[in-house]
């Protein structure tokens, strides 16, 4: 495939159905009403990807606020069609994620689940300085392997 022309565009009540319909196909869970309810408030933190104007993925995410203050954002998916895989596609969905966090500069940390045989999801983040900080057991349900890894990377917090 030649090289396409990559956008990102808002996740709107009008093509919801085209984040519902991708997630299905790229995702081995599924997800509630919730979840797109929530992805329709979140602004920056939800985009759909066009690969020359054809919806091929989404990122969404969240804010994440633990108990003594600090600010985590949280991958909730980032995913891509296969045949429109490594074309650079993730990499421009989590470079804005990146950017959101530089420009609020309060957020220490962005972390996700990855399921524990997804290598090629595992060395995407590690190309990012992600690690591995964790697995979680039992994490999926009716899904086979359910164990996850929690991927993190650190992030420098302005004026620390």
């Amino acid at each position: 495939m030649t090289r396409g022309r990559i956008e990102l565009g808002a996740i709107t009540p009008h093509n919801i159905k085209q984040l519902k319909r991708l997630n299905s196909v790229v995702f081995p869970v599924s997800y509630n009403d919730k979840f797109y309810k929530d992805v329709l408030d979140v602004g920056e933190l939800a985009k759909l990807c066009y690969f020359n104007d054809i919806v091929v993925g989404a990122v969404c995410c969240r804010i994440d606020t633990t108990d003594d203050g600090t600010r985590r954002l949280y991958i909730m998916t980032l995913g891509c069609l296969a045949p429109y895989r490594k074309l650079g596609i993730g990499t421009v969905m989590l470079k804005h994620v990146l950017e959101y966090c530089s420009k609020d500069g309060n957020i220490s940390n962005i972390y996700l689940h990855v399921q524990i045989n997804n290598e090629s999801a595992i060395e995407f983040y590690k190309k990012f300085d992600f690690e591995i900080i964790e697995t979680k057991e039992h994490y999926y349900k009716r899904i086979e392997p359910a164990d996850a890894h929690v991927l993190q990377k650190t992030l420098q917090i302005k004026g620390v």
